[in-house]
């Protein structure tokens, strides 16, 4: 193959395309996050908990997509903010988005 990629996503977009880049963008901010709570003791690294965060990762990826299709984000910085919705999970998410919410309601 002689195609020369410049990044990271360029090379996974010309792969498996945009969902791939997505997919990979998600589990990476997941495993972060499982990183974190393994290295302060409160799981294992290799436990069952780890299994978990596939759905989550997948669900943050709709969710991310959705977020950045609202504020016409294009590429790779959908990447980026999925990588970012999935490190913070879905509680992270709700309060991210309660204050948001909360500051359009009122001004």
């Amino acid at each position: 193959m002689s195609d020369k990629y410049n990044s990271l996503y360029e090379l996974l977009n010309a792969w498996g395309g945009g969902a791939l880049s997505t997919i990979v963008g998600a589990m990476v901010g997941r495993a972060m996050w499982h990183t974190n709570e393994a290295r302060k003791g409160r799981r294992k690294f290799f436990g069952i908990e780890l299994l978990w965060e596939v759905p989550v990762a997948l669900g943050m990826a709709f969710i991310g997509e959705g977020v950045a299709s609202y504020l016409y984000v294009g590429q790779p910085a959908t990447t980026g903010l999925i990588a970012g919705l999935a490190y913070l999970g879905p509680r992270g998410t709700e309060v991210l988005f309660q204050k948001w919410f909360s500051r359009r309601i009122v001004g």
